[in-house]
């Protein structure tokens, strides 16, 4: 195929003799101006963007990365424990990809939530050695680092100046999208190294075809591969927009070169063809795993068309800084999670916006700019809620598909316009020295009369195209780098008693919101998996999702929840007090321990534990279980514990409702 083609497909008209791409199809071997080694370049850019992140995650490695991380609660518990629960199948002979550690007796499925299976597995030595809370920070210090990177290698491809191909990488991997993401332990979104290696596959497939097709086929198939086990959200935002690319340079190809799109024709089908049997192969267990497998979602994982029908974005975050909510911000920062400053992950800044629009116009040969700008487009005009509406809707139904938060399309946009940064960077500069080098060689006007420009003149010129596109989203995070830090505390029982523990008690903690904060799932990680818990391992540990149990659950919810939280939204009605729970919540209760098969329930009584790890009146929580056990507690490392428990019938239960409805439970 290689010796048939007579001339590579070309979406670089303009100037694309000098770009980093070397020979195409066809072509020979021009001779190279430049004197650098493409590994040194890569190994300079690879430290530059690891400073670089080390400087975001400062806190972390200049205190204790053992026990300090964002936050070992909200969302960063949840990954904590997913980052754990590989490691400890692993090293026990249990399947990583479901548990029944959490979420007990149903479990959950690692592959129908955001389990980032691929982080879990390739960094399972580091959680043996020193856990899971090192394993997070190593995670979240290389994630932007591998996505700046990864672009890097992308744009190499395509620019003559290096630095073009760095700031690319910068504006990608440093993205406000990714890094305030990673703020809550998001690596299935932070983690952006797959999509630009896609890309390159897909450029050397269509266009180049200078490798062997089968060799790029598989190692395009494996990549699918990974990004399936880093995130199957963004692995549809990928496919899909890939899609609409191809179908986008076949169209433009036919019409302007249809004699090479023939003789690419094969290549690309050989290549295309490998990459599909090899993901195919490799992905057929575990999607139906995900689909059909123990523990699977069906529908919507968040209940009331939190996806489809919201969680969409609007346009004006895209152009202005949005800052924090003095009302909103400090009740999230209760519930848990990230205790920095709250930012918007879609700001991409007015300066680049008018490089972008500024450089399709200026360059609009460049059919990649054109390519790369419709995508970008196409990625915003998902995400907003009126064209997400209209495009999406009609697939609200499709499984996985019904679960793609249209905000995070947002991915997609950085991923675009960062490859179009550094495809104008260098634009500019080989414009700029276009120019230099045609007034050095004018004959007419005397030397010494000739206003020279400086050598340097065009990279000065590219440099002060990117610090107009980055400075705004850069100034815009400075505000919060380097990222807030928390300690991981745990309650005394937990860091005392519960690594201790044997039989793998079923325990029932409090606070038990069954709702998406569960710090519980952070102790329960950090005591290497010695207990089974119920709820938790959000959006499993969703109320609505409870199935048995679920009124016990509700009253549980109900006096574990801070009152600052809306009960309506989690279905756990009012706020009970000590008036207020009546039989038959008791009786609710202790069919639900029973059904669970609870042997153990812990209530923290720490007053210096943070909010969100607290119960709002631990005195109620004591006399709920109390009336709903039968039995009294033991005060033991600050807390109280029921130990031992058995299933038990209801009249056991109607006989102990009288802990409630009389004197509160001694010791409580």
């Amino acid at each position: 195929m290689e010796e048939d083609s007579s001339q590579a497909l070309d979406l670089d008209p303009v100037g694309s003799e000098a770009s980093g791409s070397g020979p195409r199809v066809g072509q020979g071997a021009a001779p190279s101006s430049r004197s650098w080694s493409p590994w040194r370049s890569v190994t300079m850019a690879s430290m530059a963007y690891l400073g670089l992140s080390i400087v975001v995650w400062w806190k972390v490695w200049t205190s204790h990365p053992s026990s300090v991380t964002t936050c070992g609660c909200g969302d960063s518990s949840l990954f904590l424990w997913f980052i754990e629960w590989p490691a400890h199948a692993m090293a026990h002979g249990l399947n990583p990809l479901y548990s029944t550690a959490v979420n007990y007796p149903v479990g959950i499925n690692l592959l129908s939530n955001t389990g980032e299976l691929a982080v879990g597995v390739v960094l399972a030595p580091v959680t043996w050695l020193f856990g899971p809370v090192v394993t997070l920070n190593v995670a979240l210090t290389l994630a932007p680092a591998l996505s700046a990177l990864a672009m890097f290698i992308l744009l190499r491809r395509w620019v003559s100046w290096t630095p073009a191909a760095f700031i690319g990488g910068l504006g990608y991997g440093f993205s406000p999208l990714i890094l305030i993401y990673l703020t809550d332990g998001h690596l299935m979104l932070g983690l952006g190294m797959v999509p630009p290696l896609v890309i390159a596959c897909l450029d050397e497939l269509l266009i180049r075809q200078r490798r062997r097709p089968m060799v790029t086929g598989v190692g395009l198939g494996l990549l699918v591969v990974l990004q399936f086990f880093v995130s199957t959200e963004v692995l549809f935002i990928m496919v899909a927009m890939g899609l609409l690319g191809l179908v986008l340079v076949v169209a433009y190809t036919r019409w302007k070169q249809p004699v090479q799109l023939r003789l690419h024709a094969r290549f690309a089908a050989v290549g295309l063809l490998a990459a599909a049997v090899t993901s195919a192969v490799l992905l057929a267990y575990p999607t139906w795993f995900a689909l059909f497998g123990p523990a699977h979602f069906s529908g919507s994982v968040w209940p009331g068309g939190f996806f489809f029908g919201g969680g969409t974005t609007s346009l004006t975050p895209y152009l202005l800084p949005q800052g924090g909510n003095r009302f909103f911000d400090p009740l999230l920062h209760s519930l848990g999670g990230y205790q920095g400053p709250l930012l918007s992950p879609q700001y991409l800044g007015i300066g680049l916006i008018v490089v972008l629009a500024g450089g399709v116009l200026v360059w609009r040969r460049d059919r990649r700019l054109w390519l790369f700008g419709i995508l970008a487009l196409v990625s915003v005009a998902l995400s907003v809620g009126v064209g997400h509406a209209f495009l999406l809707r009609p697939l609200a139904h499709v499984p996985l598909l019904d679960n793609v938060e249209p905000n995070h399309i947002v991915f997609a946009t950085y991923l675009t316009v960062s490859i179009m940064l550094g495809l104008i960077v260098d634009h500019v500069r080989k414009a700029v020295n276009r120019r230099r080098l045609a007034g050095t060689e004018m004959t007419i006007v005397p030397r010494g009369q000739r206003k020279e420009w400086p050598r340097w003149a065009g990279s000065a010129a590219g440099v002060v195209v990117a610090v107009i596109a980055l400075v705004p989203p850069g100034w815009y995070l400075a505000q919060s780098v380097p990222f807030t830090t928390q300690a991981v505390v745990l309650p005394d029982w937990f860091r005392t008693v519960a690594p201790d523990l044997t039989g793998r008690p079923v325990v029932l903690v409090f606070p038990a919101w069954f709702i998406s904060y569960d710090t519980a799932m952070t102790w329960q990680a950090v005591d290497g998996m010695s207990f089974t818990m119920i709820g938790a391992a959000a959006p499993a540990g969703l109320l609505q999702k409870v199935g048995a149990g679920h009124d016990g659950a509700a009253v549980i919810a109900g006096v574990s929840r801070p009152s600052g939280l809306a009960a309506v939204a989690h279905g756990a009605g009012p706020l009970p007090s000590a008036s207020g729970i009546g039989p038959a919540d008791v009786t609710a209760v202790r069919q639900a321990l029973d059904r669970w098969g609870v042997t153990t329930v812990v209530i923290p009584d720490q007053p210096k534990l943070p909010s969100y790890d607290q119960v709002p009146s631990v005195t109620l929580a004591a006399e709920l279980m109390a009336a709903a056990t039968g039995r009294l507690p033991t005060h033991r490392a600050d807390a109280w514990v029921w130990t031992g428990l058995a299933p038990r019938g209801v009249d056991a239960v109607e006989r102990a409702t009288s802990c409630v409805l009389g004197t509160a439970a001694a010791g409580a």
